[in-house]
């Protein structure tokens, strides 16, 4: 069996000493902003930060481009020369083109040295899948049995998130003018989740932010009541400036489970692109799939 090597792009959000700890390859998507002369990389010339100071600067948020055919076969080439056979996963085909532009390149190579899974997700939602390959792998499984068993966890990765404001879902063209204004009158901090590969908003708590970081905490345990996560990782991801909400959220969670499960990590440039600051959510894989009441 040839070596293997895991690759992800940069929306999974995942820490860069996991990533380095565990041989995973980031693949860094595109970021641009208007009046901006310079073209961005996530993660490699820009960070989250970054983002939120040339969104202040220019008045506009950044653009997001998906991976592009060419660049994805000078992604692979390499490995493929060098005897390994890859597997991936990045941001979900609802979500961006960047999964078919893989599958697309993935055919330029010998038939069974690549597999490509869609995550139909976003996040560390895609860092959960990441985490099982990285599981499946240790094990000694081949890449086609690793997609195989992966692509039945994603219908299960539970993906949610508080979304503090709405000027950059808005200034992006994902909220209307009065969807902002209205959920900002009724002090509305909208839960948003990934469903059927797209993100949407999941449930609208109204009052003060901290209303919406505890609907997210009560879900969680009710699902660890139900003995229903699966408890390899738990991701909690946020997108910056949290005001010590992400530090409330660990600390709620560790009195349910074993903290060394926990992992915090923060959002990159495509993430933070589009929620913007103080975004912050709990993702886990789930053992079987809830009826939503």
């Amino acid at each position: 069996m040839n070596k293997i090597i895991i690759m992800a792009d940069s929306t999974c959000d995942l820490n860069k000493e996991y990533v380095e700890a565990n041989d995973v390859k980031i693949i860094p998507l595109h970021v641009t902003i208007d009046g901006d002369p310079n073209q961005y990389l996530d993660g490699v010339n820009l960070t989250s930060e970054e983002v939120y100071k040339l969104v202040e600067k220019y008045g506009h948020t950044p653009k997001t481009g998906a991976r592009n055919v060419a660049e994805f076969i000078s992604d692979f080439e390499p490995y493929i020369k060098d005897g390994y056979d890859i597997i991936y996963t990045g941001i979900g085909s609802g979500l961006s083109s960047t999964y078919n532009n893989a599958v697309l390149a993935s055919k330029e190579f010998p038939e069974g040295r690549i597999e490509v899974v869609d995550s139909q997700n976003l996040s560390t939602g895609i860092g959960l899948l990441v985490n099982k390959m990285v599981i499946y792998r240790n094990e000694g499984l081949d890449i086609h049995e690793i997609a195989k068993r992966v692509r039945e966890h994603v219908p299960l990765v539970s993906a949610k998130f508080c979304i503090d404001r709405l000027d950059y879902l808005y200034k992006g063209g994902r909220c209307g003018g009065m969807t902002k204004i209205f959920a900002h009158m009724l002090k509305i901090h909208p839960v948003a989740k990934v469903i059927d590969n797209k993100l949407q908003v999941y449930k609208k708590p109204r009052g003060a932010y901290r209303e919406a970081v505890n609907f997210q905490i009560d879900e969680f345990v009710r699902d660890l009541k139900d003995k229903n996560i699966d408890l390899d990782k738990v991701y909690v991801t946020d997108s910056g400036h949290m005001d010590g909400e992400d530090e409330y959220i660990i600390k709620q969670l560790s009195k349910y489970i074993d903290k060394n499960i926990i992992e915090h990590t923060h959002a990159g440039c495509v993430i933070s692109s589009h929620c913007g600051p103080k975004t912050i959510g709990i993702l886990y894989i789930l053992k079987h799939p809830v009826e939503e009441k």
